[in-house]
């Protein structure tokens, strides 16, 4: 008798030439990611030789129910990690039955700029990293913290090991590998500052496969958390708590637990220990998409200059930057905890609380690459990359 892992993992090509094709697309909400699968008569591993496909976006959002029809244009493959074989996962975009692109489809926009010549020419290169938090399903609340309560000091779980400092391990080192075989450019992963959260890093990629390499890698993370049962979150600020809970009466900080968790009593013990750390987990819980740029003039002698010109055009446009880089950004971007205020734009060397940071390395050898450091973990990297390209190499001021 067969078992269900059995036919999982059943080897297609030891008895057909088809494969499966994977099609993702990004829902409603500009984050959500869907997914269904087709069959093909055999290998493809030219995006333009796969057929376009359909589905009801009125299901998800972007569509109404008397005309719900929305067409998916294949635009990236990759192998997949999950069928294995010739089988493939496919980044597609969404468009209108008449081909026009659906409001949520940022991917049409931002291949416009990255084929404008101008950008073209300078081949730019991306790197992003892609912090998140891992929560336990039932609950909404991170790994490796107490039911409803709170960790230790912040110290020991950055780029930590041990049972007591590193959760998740096994997620985390899954999709490494995932995106490794599906041929993503992941460059590596870290523990981060807070139990349940980590990063991983895609990149250097050019142009637009930024943005596919970074949307897959998100949608190989939620398929292994969906087999591991917990929550993987996006959110800059995934734990809801807007105040210092040591500023509160006892009375309210219990009922304040009440909402956030189980917990019906506290002793007075525990009650300092939250009070502590609390106001601890506010500094540490806020979540960001570093993405770093450098352009073919910025990698060569003398480019520290064309950084320097680059960075004071995106100053001049902080304002329209901030409102695309990513939701609730501002609950992330408080001017503390190396980050700068929202409100402020700030660029500096080897600064962690700048707007644009520049690595001690690329001011030594005059030339190389910078950070943005303001988009939030929850940004859509092609509205992200695609902008900075377009400000620091089409915009004219």
């Amino acid at each position: 008798m067969a078992r269900l892992s059995d036919l999982i993992n059943l080897n297609l090509s030891d008895s057909s030439d088809k494969i499966i094709a994977e099609y993702i697309w990004i829902g409603g909400s500009g984050m959500d990611l869907r997914s269904k699968a087709r069959t093909l008569p055999g290998p493809v591993s030219d995006p333009s030789k796969l057929p376009k496909w359909n589905y009801d976006g009125s299901s998800t959002g972007q569509a109404p129910g008397e005309d719900s029809e929305v067409i998916i244009y294949p635009q990236a493959i990759f192998k997949d990690p999950f069928r294995k074989g010739n089988n493939i996962l496919v980044m597609c975009d969404a468009y209108t039955p008449a081909g026009e692109p659906i409001p949520t489809n940022k991917r049409h926009n931002a291949a416009k700029i990255f084929s404008h010549p101008d950008v073209v020419a300078e081949e730019p290169w991306y790197g992003i990293e892609q912090e998140y938090t891992l929560l336990k399903k039932e609950v909404n609340w991170p790994l490796g913290w107490p039911v409803g309560g709170f960790p230790g000091p912040q110290g020991p779980y950055y780029c930590g090991i041990g049972a007591d400092k590193a959760f998740g391990r096994d997620i985390v080192d899954s999709h490494y590998k995932a995106c490794l075989y599906a041929g993503i450019n992941i460059s590596g992963i870290n523990g981060e500052v807070m139990p349940g959260q980590w990063e991983f890093q895609v990149g250097p990629a050019v142009g637009i496969s930024a943005g596919d390499e970074l949307w897959v890698a998100r949608y190989i993370l939620e398929r292994i958390t969906e087999i591991a049962g917990c929550v993987v979150s996006f959110d800059p600020k995934p734990i809801p708590v807007r105040f210092f809970p040591s500023q509160l009466p006892q009375r309210s900080l219990l009922l304040l637990l009440a909402r956030l968790s189980t917990v019906s009593q506290v002793t007075g013990m525990e009650l300092v220990h939250i009070q502590t750390t609390v106001s601890l987990f506010l500094s540490i819980d806020a979540l960001g998409s570093v993405t770093i740029k450098s352009t073919k003039s910025m990698r060569k002698d003398g480019g520290f200059e064309v950084i320097k010109k680059a960075i004071e055009k995106l100053g001049l446009k902080h304002k329209e930057h901030i409102a695309a880089y990513g939701e609730g950004n501002e609950r992330r971007l408080t001017g503390k905890h190396e980050t700068a205020d929202i409100n402020t734009f700030l660029w500096g060397v080897a600064n962690r609380g700048a707007s644009i940071r520049v690595g001690r390395e690329t001011e030594k050898d005059g030339k190389g690459y910078f950070e943005d450091r303001r988009p939030a973990s929850n940004m859509d990297p092609y509205v992200v990359t695609s902008m900075i390209a377009e400000t620091t190499l089409l915009w004219k001021k």
